[in-house]
This record gives C-alpha cells, sequence and structure tokens, in this order.
C-alpha cells in the first residue's frame, strides 16, 4: 500500500483527485490540506511515502513545503501538481529534489503512473516543462547523476558502472531511469547528446 498526502487549496479537486487515487487498490490517501500551512503540519505526523502539492496555496506554498520536506528527515517524496509552467517554479522544484512535477492538464494516468514510478526510485517531469525550460545553465541532474551518464558515456555496461561507482546494479538502473525522465528522454545515446548538447557533459 503506498500511502499518499494531498495538498490542494481548490476544495473540489482535492476531494476529486482524492476519489480517483482511492479507486486504485494499492494507494491510500492518509490526508489532506487546502493550505501549506497545515500540510506541512500533517506530513510531520502522518509521514506518507507520496506528498502531492500545489504550489500556489494559502500560508507555505508547495515549494515551500517542498523545501521543508528536503531539509528535513522525511523520506515523503514529493510530487509538485501545478497549473504554472513557470521557468522560476520548475527551477526551484529541481533544485529541492522533488521527484516529479506535472501539470494538471495531464491525463489523470499520469499522475497515478507516477506515483508508482517515483516509488520505484525514477524522477517524473512533465516532457514539456523539459523541453521548454532546460537551457545550458540548468542543469537539471545531480553530480551522481552525471557521473553515471559520464561512465555510460564510456560505454560502460551497467555492472561496471556500479562497480566503478560503487553503487548496485539496480541504484545504476534508478539513476539512469531518472536521468531518462528529467531529460525527456529514452536511452543512453539520446540523454548523452542531450547533455553534451547543454554542455553538461
Amino acid at each position: 500500500m503506498i500511502t499518499i498526502y494531498l495538498a490542494e487549496d481548490q476544495s473540489m479537486l482535492n476531494s476529486a483527485l482524492t476519489q480517483l487515487l482511492e479507486l486504485e487498490d494499492e494507494l491510500h490517501v492518509v490526508g489532506s490540506a487546502g493550505d501549506g500551512q497545515t500540510a506541512w503540519q500533517e506530513l510531520q505526523q502522518l509521514q506518507p511515502q507520496v506528498a502531492i502539492l500545489d504550489i500556489e496555496m494559502p500560508g507555505l506554498s508547495g515549494l515551500d513545503v517542498a523545501d521543508r520536506i528536503q531539509g528535513s528527515d522525511l523520506s515523503t517524496k514529493v510530487i509538485i501538481l501545478t497549473t504554472f509552467a513557470q521557468k522560476a517554479y520548475f527551477e526551484r522544484a529541481v533544485k529541492a529534489q522533488v521527484a516529479g512535477y506535472l501539470l494538471k492538464d495531464s491525463p489523470s494516468d499520469d499522475l497515478i503512473a507516477a506515483i508508482r514510478q517515483v516509488m520505484a526510485g525514477q524522477t517524473i517531469y512533465a516532457p514539456e516543462l523539459v523541453v521548454n525550460m532546460l537551457s545550458a545553465d540548468q542543469n537539471p541532474l545531480t553530480e551522481r547523476e552525471l557521473a553515471v551518464l559520464n561512465a555510460a558515456d564510456q560505454g560502460l555496461p551497467t555492472k561496471t558502472i556500479a562497480t566503478e561507482l560503487y553503487l548496485s546494479a539496480g541504484t545504476v538502473r534508478n539513476y539512469l531511469s531518472a536521468i531518462f525522465s528529467k531529460l525527456g528522454v529514452h536511452n543512453r545515446l539520446e540523454a548523452i547528446r542531450v547533455a553534451k548538447q547543454n554542455k553538461w557533459l
């Protein structure tokens, strides 16, 4: 069972999303709030596995809450669900290391799939955000992801990359999945091409 907390200031959408998620056998919404301050207080108490946060809420914004989660001992993974495809918001979300950033006009199936994917260690960003907002000075990849991609650029297989970076093969695969999601690509060659085009490698 995946436990979920939902913070959304539009009460109708909050209720609709709760009902939608509860239709899935392995998803359970343990709490919800219409403002960021309440969300932050309850997240510390409930410690769900996933927090789905709107950005613009009374009190604390969803990004404020994401920052606090990152700076705390909580293991809760954050998915930002917002109407706003603004560059500054996306940059801040990347810095807060959110696990997902989706737009509200995405199909509901995308959100459900994203929850499962972030629980599997992947990072999910809406492709249109990646295409429209990333540039050479906005590298979304962490140092470890860059190290994995650099090793992949040398043509090394997953097991060899794992050995060189003192990781498990499964962890390397998770890093690669996160890289593909962040860059909106489907394989190593495409990821390496995008990274080199932007001078990240």
